[in-house]
């Protein structure tokens, strides 16, 4: 038998018993209790190969590989539960935009800076850039998929300016650091490879990065930077 035939029937008992002793009392005859009398030692002799019906799986392989298909069936359920955006009927170009890349931002395959401008709940109209992967990690994105409510920048975003009072303020972030301080406009460079990520729209948005505006019914205006780390882990 090859090394995947063996993984193959190995999974396949793992997924049929609950326990490595049901695995050993289904390989034991009636026959073998009779002339053993004595289910321990039965059991032992099937576990050692000298008896038994059918595969010879060692303890420590059936309790490894269970472990391991529990554990992939936890992160699966965990994956599926944590994706606010899965199931949801969405109509407008950004939250499609923002359903395809939430499963990459939170696994860290992929690190997206929103830019949004428009106008807040007292009329005024204010724009800002927002670590997406960030925000996912502090607050439920339920309401803003489900449309309960809209995505907006706040003070506490990356970057923020409200155009009618002219407050502007920038806060680095755990993924991002602001480098306000730029004579060209404001930059943003991310911590685990400490590139750059250049936001103004006549320029290059920088290795591994990209620039992608999103037409939208829901904002002014809309853009989202997407930056692929390349760092070796």
């Amino acid at each position: 038998m090859d090394q995947e035939e063996g993984s193959t029937t190995l999974d396949n008992i793992v997924t049929q018993f609950s326990t490595y002793e049901d695995f050993l009392d289904s390989q034991i005859t009636t026959v073998d209790l009779y002339y053993l009398e004595d289910e321990g030692l039965a059991r032992q002799l099937v576990e050692l190969g000298y008896r038994g019906t059918g595969e010879v799986v060692k303890r420590e392989d059936f309790e490894a590989r269970k472990a391991a298909i529990e554990i992939a069936r936890l992160a699966e359920r965990t994956q599926k539960t944590t994706l606010t955006s899965a199931g949801k009927d969405l109509q407008d170009n950004f939250l499609k935009a923002l359903a395809v890349r939430e499963e990459d931002n939170r696994s860290g395959k992929v690190s997206s800076v929103i830019f949004i401008r428009d106008r807040n709940s007292h009329g005024q109209e204010v724009s800002g850039y927002i670590d997406y992967a960030h925000r996912l990690k502090t607050e439920d994105f339920e309401v803003y998929f489900s449309g309960k409510k809209r995505l907006l920048p706040r003070p506490t975003d990356m970057s923020f300016y409200n155009w009618d009072s002219h407050i502007a303020v920038c806060n680095s972030t755990p993924n991002y650091q602001v480098i306000a301080d730029n004579p060209e406009g404001l930059l943003f460079k991310y911590k685990k490879d400490r590139k750059i990520l250049n936001v103004d729209p006549k320029a290059q948005p920088g290795d591994n990065s990209t620039r992608t505006p999103i037409q939208t019914e829901l904002y002014i205006q809309a853009v989202i930077f997407d930056h692929v780390s390349r760092r070796k882990t």
